[in-house]
């Protein structure tokens, strides 16, 4: 009873989350299997974010409990934020779930597998469901592990965790818990050791990211404690590249923005939520910024590169969103000439001051707003990628492609580029020309002279 798998729903912060918990349950002598059908254990890491992401998650555990039936000692856990947001009541439509750990727990799984084992092993019954969702002081500095595959190019390094922005439509603070930082001094120690297994690039990864800090370390001359962490972590030798996610529109002040024009393995790629272009529905919201504001800091951004790529995310929907909001929020959205996009039809979380809010949109609506600015994306995207038909990208070699036949790789605008080349090229930044480009993907051919496929 020691092959596990891991199902993981919802962000970046949950694929680290279950990296980390892999490579725990494998230094106690667990095998990780890829295929679901395989193991003994299957954990579902989930989210919480929006109600469709939940019942997704509750679907796949309620068809997995029929496995218990077929295969007794089968265990079925479930982590991460639905874990925290509805602790023992998901034991109302899911009984036969084993495991049930919140978001400040991850690193007992290990030891509460282990206890099942052991358990079974004797023929001694199990008895009730292991519940653990408490919150526990440094819980931060758990996610610490990573378990690489063979020549991986690219890692995750959690930075912070928890967030107290208190958005009225966000169940975060309440799955997540409060802001707290792990010491910079091991971030960059951890950085440090990817880099010297291979890693090229790495993502700092945050619920707030740029609130990194702020309580532990003082400003130095101006400078905020995330961009000191930059500092340092772009001053690894071997390493490539760094991005981050997922930012705050209030974290980009004067420093941040003039770190992309002095941290050259910066990568000029922004993820910078919008949420609403109307200061009406922003501050319904509990954002405290306008879209005023927010254009200043697309505009300080491009001043500081020109080539700077965008992504976002906006709800559409928000209960009293009248049709002068929503066009305030497509105009905002056409004019910041986003290369990505998260749209969202906003979704009721029970406990979030939003949920009680009146004027709730009908489905209708959400869908036709949803659709609108779905269309303005795709169009812009399909044309900020048409406009590097014939230019050469630096691209960063990941591995092969989904097909096995070509290989894949990222621009540092972080456009999945495809193309042939030779395996030993993986972890190298290569010169790209760009012959066709779709939506999301750009194809070309390599350039430089001698590596060609």
């Amino acid at each position: 009873m020691n092959r596990v798998h891991i199902k993981t729903y919802g962000c970046q912060m949950n694929e680290r989350d279950s990296e980390a918990v892999a490579a725990m349950l494998r230094a106690r002598g667990y095998r990780i299997v890829a295929d679901e059908a395989d193991c003994d254990v299957l954990l579902l890491n989930t989210c919480s974010v929006r109600d469709a992401a939940e019942q997704k998650a509750i679907g796949k555990a309620g068809y997995l409990q029929q496995r218990k039936a077929k295969q007794p000692d089968f265990v079925l856990g479930i982590l991460g934020c639905m874990a925290q947001n509805r602790g023992a009541s998901l034991l109302d439509q899911l009984p036969d779930v084993d495991l049930i750990v919140g978001t400040q727990k991850f690193h007992q799984v290990p030891g509460y597998l282990d206890n099942l084992r052991a358990a079974r092993a004797a023929g001694t019954p199990i008895g009730e469901t292991i519940v653990d969702i408490g919150e526990e002081a440094g819980s931060q500095n758990t996610i610490k592990d990573h378990a690489l595959v063979e020549k991986q190019v690219s890692a995750f390094v959690s930075i912070q965790q928890g967030c107290n922005m208190d958005c009225s439509f966000c169940i975060v603070p309440k799955t997540r818990g409060d802001e707290r930082s792990r010491p910079m001094d091991e971030i960059v120690a951890e950085c440090r050791a990817l880099v010297e297994r291979g890693v090229r690039e790495i993502t700092l990864l945050g619920q707030i990211v740029t609130s990194y800090g702020r309580r532990d370390y003082a400003h130095t001359d101006g400078v905020t404690p995330f961009v000191q962490l930059l500092e340092r972590v772009h001053a690894i030798d071997g390493l490539e590249r760094i991005r981050f996610t997922s930012p705050h529109p209030r974290g980009f002040r004067d420093d941040l923005v003039a770190a992309y024009g002095q941290l050259p393995k910066l990568c000029g790629y922004v993820h910078l939520p919008l949420q609403s272009g109307s200061n009406r529905i922003l501050r319904a919201m509990n954002r405290p910024y306008t879209r005023e504001r927010y254009r200043e800091i697309v505009d300080a951004l491009r001043a500081v590169r020109a080539d700077m790529y965008f992504s976002t995310d906006v709800i559409v929907g928000f209960p009293g969103e009248t049709d002068e909001d929503f066009a305030q929020t497509r105009e905002l959205f056409e004019a910041c000439n986003y290369d990505m996009a998260y749209v969202f039809k906003y979704s009721i979380r029970t406990g979030t001051p939003a949920a009680t809010m009146a004027d709730q949109m009908p489905d209708e609506v959400k869908e036709a707003r949803n659709q609108t600015l779905l269309d303005i994306l795709q169009k812009n995207s399909l044309r900020r990628n048409a406009q590097l038909l014939g230019t050469v990208e630096e691209v960063l070699v990941e591995g092969p492609d989904k097909t096995g036949d070509r290989f894949t790789g990222r621009t540092r605008g972080n456009r999945v580029c495809v193309f042939e080349a030779d395996p030993r090229l993986i972890g190298s930044l290569v010169p790209l020309r760009i012959e066709r480009a779709s939506v999301s993907t750009l194809y070309g051919e390599l350039v430089l002279a001698g590596v060609e496929g």
